[in-house]
């Protein structure tokens, strides 16, 4: 009468311990970083290696400007978020819009292959300070980030106001900034469940699109092109484990807590119907950090850079211009 017991802890065991591991983990990639970069942008993709990583970019305007802005993107886009707007703004300036690890086209090391992750909020902050080092000696630099990317942009106006001439920052995550609670991040590491996390995460590829339906007042505005733009970086193959590489890394820059410390030139823009990063949320942020200056763009959600991409540049540039003369 024991040993049926017995057998059934046995069968558990090997169920919990060793039966993750049966479970095939595949990518539904098939191309090289490379060759998806070319097959969205050509001839404008490029590589710059930064931080044990190569980072990708597009550019707009003349090199030897006396002006750099640096666009940094949000969850689950890529610089192509930008396209709308990367020309206009590279009238004004040198711009870049780069792609953050696990997103976009970028270098997508695992664990085994990196010498310090790339994914981590203490990297990513590093590598935008690289590459404004890299393309904006001598110049006067200004960094514009959405949502997770205006996190990213806020704590480096916080740390280096120094090396900034401004800031703009567009529904940004820094008082609300997602993720799993920090409590639960011991189960990542766990070799079970590490080894299928890629699988658990995979489901991004439809509920990212769902996002950004949500990230629009009006939807009809999504064409099949820009689908084809957001989908192009799950071609890459493995961009399922570093997209689970990602959120296992750590996330949180403090930066909502130290707002009123910023102390520089700082636009906040935020849609009037944003239910991604509320508009009350942005509304705050523009009232927390000192003399920060607020734009709602009427009848847009949570990407005024796509759905009213004029209306957006014209108060990213109004700004800019006036900041630096």
């Amino acid at each position: 009468m024991k040993k049926i017991p017995r057998l059934g802890l046995l069968i558990f065991l090997l169920v919990v311990f060793v039966g993750p591991f049966l479970i095939p983990v595949n990518t539904t990639g098939t191309q090289t970083k490379e060759e998806a970069a070319t097959a969205l942008w050509g001839d404008r993709s490029n590589f710059v290696e930064i931080q044990g990583h190569q980072v990708h970019y597009v550019s707009a305007g003349d090199p030897t400007s006396e002006r750099l802005i640096v666009l940094l993107h949000g969850f689950g886009a890529s610089a192509y978020s930008y396209k709308e707007v990367l020309e206009e703004f590279g009238e004004i300036g040198f711009t870049i819009a780069y792609d953050r690890a696990a997103f976009g086209f970028s270098e997508r090391p695992t664990g085994s292959q990196w010498e310090v992750n790339p994914y981590g909020v203490d990297t990513q902050l590093k590598v935008l300070g690289d590459l404004i080092d890299k393309f904006g000696e001598g110049k006067d630099v200004f960094i514009l980030g959405h949502s997770a990317g205006g996190n990213i942009a806020a704590a480096y106006a916080l740390n280096n106001p120094e090396k900034l001439k401004g800031a703009i920052l567009f529904a940004p995550a820094v008082l609300t900034t997602g993720g799993a609670p920090g409590f639960l991040n011991f189960l990542f590491d766990i070799p079970q469940f590490d080894h299928i996390g890629p699988l658990l995460v995979s489901s991004i590829a439809t509920s990212g699109l769902d996002i950004l339906y949500q990230s629009y007042y009006n939807q009809d505005l999504i064409t099949d092109e820009t689908l084809a733009g957001y989908t192009a970086p799950l071609k890459i193959i493995g961009w399922e484990r570093a997209f689970w590489e990602f959120n296992k890394s750590p996330r949180n820059t403090g930066v909502g807590e130290r707002l009123s410390e910023i102390n520089l030139p700082t636009l906040v823009i935020t849609g009037d119907t944003d239910t991604i990063v509320d508009t009350a949320d942005s509304i705050l942020v523009s009232e927390t950090i000192p003399n920060a200056e607020l734009v709602i763009i009427p009848k847009t959600g949570h990407l005024p850079n796509e759905e009213s991409p004029d209306a957006f540049a014209e108060a990213v540039i109004e700004f800019i211009e006036k900041t630096d003369n």
